[in-house]
């Protein structure tokens, strides 16, 4: 049970939406746009996080999208992951998608929610990175498209009163060579110590990471290091001497193992992606 009351508003178009949080902020209200619920639900059973109103978006027409037309993939921020692998427009999306959690919570778990939620993880954005897709946003100033690079910079950098409606991926991306790996101190569906992403295009890597710092990130300058034309191992060194925080020691596992496990898991993607034509 939540420990505080809370109003619920379901508007039916985007503009409505913006509109009524406009006028219960104006009301001194703390509103939030409601995109899926299930990270709320469980901080705010935990007191760590709060608003006097929820305003659903899940229910929007162009929230719930998930087409490909005119060469380019769109996937609402309301689409449940569960949704997106069974459309399997995009493999290495879907293969992510499939990672988070298991099948019960990915029915709940939206593309929005991940991408957007408190966790740090957020593994969904990882294809969304290496695919320089777009998004778009709708707020005050009304929808806009934007880079993802601009947006999500180690989170989605959106004021309040804005929120994600939807993800646009060019379709070439969904056809190219790709490796994913999720490596979990235990078990097939707890929290990961790593996880690593990659595409191969134009023959070269792009390679981005989930669970080695407190945030998501692809980075051009560990791409450079893995592209390199020298041995391996040293490519792999070299990309570790260039991550761009600390890594994370926390109860899932030291820095010390999480970077024994990062060191092998871009060996396996790496090798897997080697011999890949693009």
């Amino acid at each position: 049970m939540i420990p505080f009351d809370i109003a619920y508003y379901r508007p039916s178009t985007i503009e409505d939406a913006v509109q009524l949080f406009s006028s219960l902020e104006a009301d001194g209200k703390r509103p939030l746009y409601y995109g899926g619920g299930t990270e709320f639900i469980t901080l705010a059973r935990l007191w760590r996080t709060f608003a006097d109103a929820v305003i659903d978006v899940k229910h929007l027409p162009e929230c719930r999208t998930l087409s490909i037309a005119a060469d380019e993939l769109t996937f609402g921020a309301a689409v449940s992951l569960t949704a997106i692998e069974e459309a399997n427009l995009f493999p290495l999306l879907t293969k992510a998608a499939r990672e988070v959690a298991d099948r019960t919570a990915r029915n709940q778990i939206t593309l929005g929610g991940n991408i957007c939620g408190q966790i740090f993880y957020r593994e969904t954005v990882l294809p969304i990175l290496l695919a320089d897709s777009r998004v778009v946003i709708a707020g005050k100033e009304g929808i806009n498209e934007r880079s993802i690079h601009e947006v999500f910079q180690q989170y989605m950098r959106l004021s309040p009163s804005e929120f994600l409606v939807q993800v646009k991926v060019d379709a070439t991306y969904s056809k190219l060579p790709y490796a994913h790996t999720k490596r979990r101190q235990q078990g097939n569906t707890g929290y990961p110590l790593v996880t690593v992403a990659a595409l191969k295009k134009d023959g070269k890597l792009r390679v981005a990471f989930s669970g080695v710092c407190p945030f998501p990130f692809r980075s051009l300058e560990i791409e450079d290091q893995l592209n390199r034309k020298i041995p391996l191992d040293v490519r792999i060194a070299s990309a570790i001497e260039a991550l761009p925080f600390p890594v994370l020691d926390d109860i899932e596992g030291s820095a010390k193992y999480r970077l024994f496990v990062l060191r092998h898991a871009l060996l396996d993607v790496i090798t897997e992606l080697e011999g890949e034509c693009s």
